[in-house]
C-alpha cells in the first residue's frame, strides 16, 4: 500500500548571537567607508543601507512649506501635516538615500521611512522594495515581501552594493490602477503630461528649424558657386 505524506519544509533556524557577532565581525571587515554594523547587548544589530529611487511616475508631495530642518528632524516634526495642499512633481531618477535601520526593521517600515524623508504624502502601498543582484552579466530584480528585514539581507550579502543593492520602484500590479489616486493627483497628472507634450513639440519644431536653417544656408552657398 503506498500511502503519501504531505511534508512541510522546515523553516532554517533564526541564526544565534553568536552567529550574528561572527557575520558582523566578517561584514565589518569588508567595509571602507566607516558604514558598520553594531551589535547590541539584546542581539540586534543596527547598520545602514542605500536605496536607489527608481521611479517612473510623479509622486505627491505638501505645497507650499520649507524644507525640514535639523530641528524638525531631531524633534519629528512631520510639515506634511501643516498643509491641506498638494502637488506632484518627478523625484530624481535614481537617486540614493542611505538609511540607518535596525535588524528589526521590516521592508514595510522602509519604505514609510523613505516617504517621510522626501515628504511624499501617496499610500506606501503604491511602493514596492527590490532587491538588485547581478548575476552573469544580467540584472535581476526581486520583489521583497512587506515582512522581510533588509539590514540581514545586506549583512548576508556583504557591503558589496554590486553583489546586492536595494531599489525602491512602483509597486506594479499589471495595469495601473487609477481609481487609487485622488481628484487632484490625477488633474496634477494631467497638467504634468500637458507640459511634457508641450516641450517634446518644442524640441521637434527647434530640431527642424536648425534643419530648415542649414538647408538654407547650403543652397545659398551653392547659388553663389559656378555651374
Amino acid at each position: 500500500q503506498n500511502v503519501t505524506q504531505t511534508v512541510e519544509e522546515e523553516k532554517p533556524k533564526p541564526p544565534t548571537v553568536q552567529e550574528i557577532k561572527q557575520k558582523i565581525e566578517k561584514y565589518n571587515a569588508k567595509v571602507t567607508n566607516c558604514l558598520l554594523m553594531k551589535l547590541n547587548d539584546d542581539g540586534t544589530y543596527t547598520g545602514f543601507i542605500k536605496v536607489h529611487l527608481k521611479l517612473r511616475r510623479p509622486v505627491t508631495v505638501p505645497a507650499g512649506i520649507r524644507p525640514p530642518s535639523i530641528y524638525d528632524a531631531l524633534k519629528e516634526v512631520n510639515l506634511a501635516e501643516m498643509t491641506d495642499k498638494r502637488t506632484s512633481f518627478y523625484l530624481p531618477l535614481d537617486a540614493i538615500k542611505q538609511l540607518h535601520i535596525s535588524s528589526t526593521t521590516t521592508v514595510s517600515e522602509v519604505i514609510q521611512g523613505l516617504l517621510k524623508k522626501f515628504m511624499v504624502v501617496d499610500n506606501p502601498q503604491k511602493f514596492a522594495l527590490f532587491k538588485e543582484m547581478r548575476k552573469d552579466g544580467q540584472v535581476l530584480f526581486q520583489k521583497l515581501p512587506l515582512t522581510e528585514y533588509p539590514l540581514y539581507l545586506r549583512l548576508l550579502a556583504g557591503p558589496d552594493t554590486d553583489v546586492l543593492s536595494f531599489v525602491l520602484k512602483e509597486n506594479e500590479t499589471g495595469e495601473v490602477e487609477w481609481d487609487a489616486f485622488s481628484i487632484p493627483e490625477l488633474q496634477n497628472f494631467l497638467m504634468i503630461l500637458d507640459k511634457e507634450e508641450k516641450d517634446k513639440i518644442q524640441q521637434v519644431h527647434r530640431k527642424y528649424e536648425r534643419f530648415k536653417q542649414r538647408l538654407q544656408q547650403t543652397l545659398k552657398e551653392a547659388r553663389g558657386k559656378p555651374g
